[in-house]
This record gives C-alpha cells, sequence and structure tokens, in this order.
C-alpha cells in the first residue's frame, strides 16, 4: 500500500513538472524580415550569465531582456550594426560572441595561443629534464665512481 503510495506520488511529480515551467512569451516582429534579422543578431550576442552561449540559446532572464531590447530596436527600424554598437555601449566588447579585434580585446583573442606556448614550454623542459636523468642512470658502475670522485674533487676547489 505505501509503495503504491509513493509510486502515485513520485508519478504525479514526473507528469506535473513540465506544467510547472515558465514558456518564454516573447512577441515577434510582425515583418519576418526584420524578425529574421533580429534572430540573426540574436545568434551573435552573447547572454552574460550563460557566458558561452547565445541570448538566442539561453533562457536566462537577461538573455529575454536582450531579446526584446533587439527586437524593439530592430522593429524601430535601426540596423544590425547600431544595435550592436547599442549593446557594446552598454556592455562592453563581451557582450559580443566574436569580439573585434583592438587593444582592449587582445588578451581575449591572444589567450588561447598564449596558452598553448605555455604548455609546449613545459612539455619540452619536462622532457628535457626527463632525458637529463635517463643520461645519468645509464652510466655504469665505474663510471658512475669515476663521476662522483670528479665531483667531489670539483666540490673541495
Amino acid at each position: 500500500m505505501i509503495r503504491s503510495l509513493i509510486s502515485f506520488v513520485l508519478l504525479v511529480f514526473v507528469v506535473a513538472a513540465p506544467a510547472l515551467s515558465v514558456a518564454v512569451d516573447e512577441e515577434k516582429l510582425p515583418d519576418p524580415a526584420r524578425e529574421q534579422l533580429a534572430r540573426d543578431l540574436m545568434k551573435e550576442v552573447r547572454c552574460l550569465v550563460c557566458q558561452n552561449q547565445s541570448i538566442e540559446d539561453s533562457n536566462a532572464d537577461l538573455a529575454k531582456d536582450l531579446r526584446v531590447i533587439i527586437r524593439e530596436q530592430i522593429g524601430a527600424g535601426k540596423s544590425p550594426d547600431e544595435v550592436k554598437a547599442f549593446l557594446v555601449a552598454r556592455y562592453g566588447d563581451w557582450v559580443l560572441l566574436k569580439p573585434p579585434l583592438r587593444a582592449g580585446t587582445i588578451f581575449l583573442w591572444g589567450s588561447p595561443a598564449l596558452f598553448l606556448i605555455i604548455v609546449a614550454v613545459m612539455l619540452i623542459m619536462r622532457s628535457r629534464q626527463g632525458s637529463a636523468q635517463k643520461g645519468v642512470s645509464d652510466l655504469t658502475a665505474e663510471e658512475q665512481e669515476r663521476l662522483k670522485a670528479l665531483l667531489e674533487k670539483d666540490e673541495t676547489k
């Protein structure tokens, strides 16, 4: 009896869960060409909450607000470049998924290359360190004794 009751309650929660989700109620632009312009622009604008998602793909409240702003401005006759300029002025270059190459964004563009260079240098240093240690262990017992004697002689000078 208790198992049936628990199963029933779980079933109710599973079935009712979609009813608790909020649907996005955004008004689309009446002109399909302007709506397509707005949608294309939404693919180029970063969700500032999700960071690696466009606002078109994001369900965050800020993304919804940005979609509304873009539709309002495109509906008012502004070009996509004017809308981008407005968003950049308000949120900075970070709001664009592909920020322009400028002095302020050079780190954004150069950081992947810098990271790869650092990793390559570390790997080279590690491989050299490993080969240097390997060379010492390849010595015969007689050569190791001779090396030890030379090092001790050098320390006494």
